[in-house]
């Protein structure tokens, strides 16, 4: 049997587990779902219960496989908030990302010199998705918590009985200074909280020793901290070299590169969080990915594959449609909860399969807005992706001709939770630095651009920001 190191991925309707060995080669799965409640107040939250039963049941399952489990490493969503009372119980549900109810403290902040100075400070842009903001609204409704910390930290305590963070899930809340690396004092203010209700800050690679009873995982095995899913799917596809960018494209998506110094962008497009002391990421998350085509199939009575299919044939441009694929408000680069959809240059000739190309290519270009910024910045002249949507040849050919660049695929990457498994080899020692464990990740399949199409896009593209800020004006009035 394989020594393994079992990457913990936390997401938002599942967590999974994979047994990942020393070549980046994956084992092993198993993989248990939770629902997302939402509300039409902008709740969106889980059940820290629910999700822990799923982890740990995910967890007994692979381990019942016989592997020899080195150690276990943690990756999840980012952006989630819990409060905690003094005995470890959590007090609220778990918020997520898309929880829109702070969209009032989002709104007093963003704009303003304290926003601008917060989001150049700690590199998380002022959008509702951020715990600074949603510990701020936390704060305006008289609500307290012993202790404030993230999904991920709690698992962590759970496996260990210790609540830390590390700096990437830590940077990702709008509360920590990028440079130091610690809380910072004006972000703690803004929060309406102190440094001592969050959990002390760690280096990814630190661990402590397992003190839950896993059948298969010996007690003391190491529990890696690890980090967010979105640095660690820049490790797991490989892009953790200057210049090489990292695409995520499931329900919502993003576009990521590394850097060696902290930085964002004069406009306040772009995040940076620390990966580790000497290691940043930079880029943007769009709230709309695979998501578009979900909300289309369902609405046209037909499902995703065929719909797709059908939108394959028809040529770039959609039949002269612009669609701006907002369903769930949208973050990069305009970093707005209540930014609306729109399909505009519909004709009676139109029909779902049109629709359906508009929008897809109406994230591509949201990528493409998200390169554009991050270029402002920082070197990109490579892309590796990883997804579900890139199952499609459809997303794959468009996203490539709106970027203009090649799109190398590891069709087997597991992305977050491989680069989960590899910051637990090397935190063992077994890998000597990021940039041998990232060498261990070899693109199976390269998407070219279609030169024509990405000369298309490109023309159209400043027209997408034009109808964005129209509609954005349409609602002010």
């Amino acid at each position: 049997m394989a020594e393994v190191v079992l990457a913990v991925d936390l997401g938002s309707t599942s967590t999974k587990v994979i047994a990942v060995d020393r070549n980046a080669g994956v084992v092993a799965s198993a993989e248990h779902g939770y629902p997302m409640r939402t509300t039409s107040s902008g709740e969106a939250t889980h059940d820290p219960a629910a999700v822990w039963a799923a982890a740990l049941e995910a967890l007994r399952e692979v381990a019942a496989q016989g592997h020899r489990v080195r150690a276990l490493s943690l990756t999840g969503a980012m952006h989630t908030l819990l409060g905690l009372d003094s005995s470890g119980t959590p007090v609220t549900p778990s918020v997520s990302w898309a929880d829109n109810r702070a969209v009032a403290e989002a709104s007093r902040l963003r704009g303003t010199p304290q926003g601008i100075f917060l989001h150049r400070a700690t590199g998380t842009p002022i959008h509702t998705m951020t715990p600074l903001v949603k510990l701020a609204w936390f704060t305006s409704q008289g609500f307290t918590a012993h202790v404030w910390c993230g999904l991920k930290d709690y698992v962590t305590e759970r496996l260990t009985g210790h609540l830390v963070t590390e700096y990437s899930s830590g940077s990702a809340t709008g509360l920590m200074d990028l440079r130091s690396l610690d809380w910072h004092p004006t972000a703690l203010e803004f929060a309406g909280i102190t440094a001592s209700r969050l959990p002390p800050v760690h280096a990814p690679t630190d661990s402590f020793p397992l003190t839950c009873d896993i059948p298969g995982i010996p007690p003391g095995t190491p529990v890696v901290l690890g980090g967010g899913d979105g640095p660690m799917a820049n490790l797991g596809v490989g892009a953790v070299v200057p210049g090489v960018a990292a695409v995520s494209l499931g329900t919502s998506g993003a576009l990521r590169v590394v850097r060696d110094s902290p930085a964002v962008d004069e406009l306040g497009r772009v995040f940076c969080y620390a990966i580790t002391d000497d290691l940043w990421v930079l880029g943007g998350a769009v709230s709309n990915g695979g998501v578009v085509a979900q909300w289309a199939s369902e609405t046209f009575g037909t499902d995703v594959g065929t719909l797709l299919a059908e939108a394959a044939h028809v040529p770039p441009g959609a039949g002269g449609i612009t669609a701006l694929p907002y369903l769930l408000g949208e973050r990069a680069p305009w970093w707005d909860p209540d930014a609306v959809s729109a399909v505009i240059g519909l004709r009676r000739e139109h029909g779902r399969a049109e629709i359906a190309r508009a929008l897809v290519e109406g994230v591509a270009q949201q990528l493409a807005l998200v390169l554009d910024a991050v270029r402002s910045v920082a070197d990109v002249h490579a892309v590796r992706v990883t997804g579900g949507a890139f199952r499609s040849d459809l997303w794959s050919t468009v996203l490539a001709s709106a970027l203009g660049l090649d799109l190398e695929l590891a069709e087997d990457s597991e992305g977050s939770g491989v680069g989960a498994g590899l910051l637990g080899w090397h935190a063992l020692g077994e890998l000597p630095d990021l940039t041998a464990a990232a060498a261990l990740i070899r693109p199976t399949r390269t998407i070219h651009p279609d030169d024509a199409a990405h000369r298309l896009y490109a023309t159209r593209r400043p027209a997408v920001e034009q109808l964005y800020q129209a509609l954005h004006a349409l609602g002010r009035g």
